[in-house]
């Protein structure tokens, strides 16, 4: 059996994977929002050791708020980025940052 350490461990590493590419990559908008659901998965994998842990099925019904969340938000967030792309044919955060009123 894998104990518990080892998740928690994973976990991290994800979350600060996903940490990184927020604060390196500031340009590309994709790349902010694949290191947000990066960000995501590392919560759900937290949720899902600790549910089995503990013997209780509360952080597995945890999970399947956020991944249905995590696609609404990926969903309307590509959404946006096509139209903005339409619009301005670049996905630069210094791009959208012009669209301040």
């Amino acid at each position: 059996m894998i104990p518990l350490s080892n998740y928690l461990i994973v976990a991290a590493i994800l979350f600060s994977l996903s940490i990184a590419g927020i604060f390196i990559n500031r340009k590309n908008i994709i790349i902010l929002l694949m290191s947000i659901e990066l960000m995501l998965l590392a919560v759900n994998l937290n949720f899902i050791a600790f549910s089995h842990y503990l013997g209780d099925s509360a952080g597995q019904v945890f999970v399947f708020f956020i991944l249905t969340v995590a696609a609404a938000e990926a969903a309307i967030g590509l959404a946006i980025l096509i139209v903005l792309f339409r619009k301005r044919h670049s996905i630069n955060v210094d791009d959208v940052s012009d669209m301040k009123g």
